[in-house]
């Protein structure tokens, strides 16, 4: 096999690394994200106030092919920039999977015909499972 045809060959990872089912929990926006207070008023300030609703409609709104998940924004971000608590990346980003080493290779499988790659979003528990298997296996 050339480098050409192994989709993983530019990570880390090999594919067993990945294969089963693995749950990343607490990494998707919820109703429990953290958002700054204004220290005098004791308020959430309006830019920082949202739903999981719109974070998901939000995220789903991305015009890609990759399916996308709402992730919490920090504290410090939503004060810097006055954005929303929430934003979007694909479901295998960095930030919801632990690793850059992992990213890549959930992104190898999701992009070779050799693989199943399926994902579930808890918004409530704000748990993230995804699911790889081989594609003869399924």
């Amino acid at each position: 096999m050339t480098s050409d045809d192994d989709p993983f060959h530019d990570c880390e990872l090999d594919p067993e690394a990945i294969l089963g089912t693995h749950t990343f929990e607490d990494v998707l926006f919820t109703d429990e994200t953290e958002t700054p207070v204004n220290v005098l008023t004791g308020e959430t300030p309006a830019h920082s106030q949202a739903t999981v609703e719109e974070a998901k409609e939000f995220a789903a709104s991305i015009d890609t092919a990759t399916p996308q998940i709402a992730l919490p924004a920090s504290v410090e971000s939503q004060v810097e920039t006055q954005s929303k608590p929430y934003t979007a990346a694909a479901f295998f980003h960095f930030k919801a999977t632990g690793s850059l080493a992992r990213h890549r290779a959930y992104h190898a499988a999701y992009e070779s015909d050799a693989f199943a790659v399926d994902f579930e979003a808890d918004y409530e528990s704000g748990d993230l499972t995804i699911t790889v298997e081989r594609a003869d296996e399924t």
